[in-house]
């Protein structure tokens, strides 16, 4: 694959993840921006507690496209067999795609934090790992009914999976392990802090907060 098609897939999988569904989406439907309420945050989280799950839902789905979407980029090209640089460059896209969540061009560059786009990547790339991260989310969140809690136990456990449970023969898949749950607690430092002094709000899927 020529280095120009490599550059151009990483700027489509950086626009691809730019799209600001739950600005988007809270101004078209309901004439909100979500980021002047809640958390400030263009992510399916706020919008859940923003404008509940009616909006909530399809920000969410369509975040996690974003991810899925981007990393399948390659077979797109049909030049790339299926091997270790493959996955390399899937890896590439998806945090191009990422970045695009947290950084749009179509949201002056103000997004949200990158959870449900990671999922969307981590599904496509190595989905044995990513359920096992969903299950730990789901059972925190469950428990506490902390997002912020939930999302950075999810973001531990999968490296923690990759490397020791699946053991994975891909450097770049443990580079990229451990780089989620780096940004993830990069991302999250303000909601620590709130939990600690317990001041972290929690989610409710069944209310809506205005």
């Amino acid at each position: 694959m020529s280095q120009s098609l490599q550059i151009a897939m990483l700027v489509i999988a950086y626009l691809i993840g730019s799209i600001p569904s739950a600005v988007w989406i809270g101004r078209l439907f309901y004439s909100v921006d979500v980021r002047e309420y809640g958390s400030g945050n263009a992510g399916a989280t706020n919008t859940f507690r923003v404008l509940g799950k009616r909006a909530g839902i399809p920000v969410l789905i369509i975040d996690i496209l974003k991810g899925v979407a981007a990393v399948q980029l390659p077979y797109l090209s049909e030049l790339l067999p299926s091997s270790v640089p493959f996955v390399n460059l899937q890896l590439a896209l998806g945090v191009a795609s990422l970045f695009g969540h947290i950084f749009p061009v179509f949201a002056a560059f103000k997004g949200g934090k990158g959870i449900a786009t990671l999922l969307g990547i981590i599904l496509a790339v190595d989905p044995s790992a990513a359920l096992v991260s969903i299950c730990v989310f789901g059972i925190v969140f469950f428990a506490t009914h902390y997002v912020s809690l939930s999302s950075i136990t999810a973001a531990i456990t999968f490296p923690i999976v990759v490397i020791f449970v699946f053991k994975t023969q891909i450097p770049s898949l443990v580079i990229f392990s451990m780089f989620i749950a780096v940004l993830v607690l990069i991302t999250h430092q303000k909601n620590i802090e709130r939990l600690i002094k317990r001041e972290e709000a929690k989610t409710r899927l069944n209310k809506r907060k205005a």
